[in-house]
């Protein structure tokens, strides 16, 4: 059984840090990331640039996974979807580094991706994009990220790190 919150929508995706996406018996955190690219059956860890090709690269590097493990085309692209605003989350208002984090997982009836972007903490100052444009231009991704999946939240460390993390139903 999972635990998990999900954000409302008052309070806003990042108001709260989350140590409750735990399954019985299994570790909160995601296995530790090493200094390189990791691929595995099941999980993929990849380093981002901080940039703004970043969601680009991000989406590539999750489509291969997700046509590897076989999710079907409408899941994928919601998985896609929760990706790249995920990524572009940590590149326009975070401290890099960034590191995106797919794992597949089994659900009780279908199999899960757990989607996870952490990144090195609140930024000083706005991303180049976030100060360009108007207030109505931005600021939807995370109820994006919290409408298309079954479970999201926010976690941090003592070392400063965020994580905003997702985890979706994919047949």
């Amino acid at each position: 059984m999972y635990a998990a919150f999900r954000s409302q929508p008052a309070g806003g995706f990042g108001t709260r840090t989350d140590q409750t996406a735990v399954r019985a018996g299994q570790p909160a955190r995601p296995p530790a990331v090493h200094p390189a690219q990791e691929h595995d059956a099941d999980d993929v860890v990849t380093f981002l640039a901080h940039r703004a090709g970043s969601a680009g690269a991000a989406r590539r590097t999750a489509r291969e996974a997700l046509v590897r493990w076989g999710v079907e085309e409408e899941a994928r692209e919601n998985v896609l979807l929760i990706v790249s605003e995920l990524v572009t989350n940590a590149v326009e208002h975070a401290q890099p580094p960034a590191v995106l984090r797919l794992r597949q997982e089994p659900g009780p009836s279908c199999r899960r991706v757990w989607v996870g972007v952490s990144d090195g903490g609140p930024a000083a100052v706005e991303g180049a994009w976030s100060g360009s444009c108007e207030d109505d231009e931005h600021g939807r991704g995370l109820v994006i990220v919290d409408a298309l999946s079954e479970a999201c939240g926010v976690r941090e460390d003592a070392a400063g790190t965020t994580t905003r993390w997702a985890r979706m139903d994919c047949g």
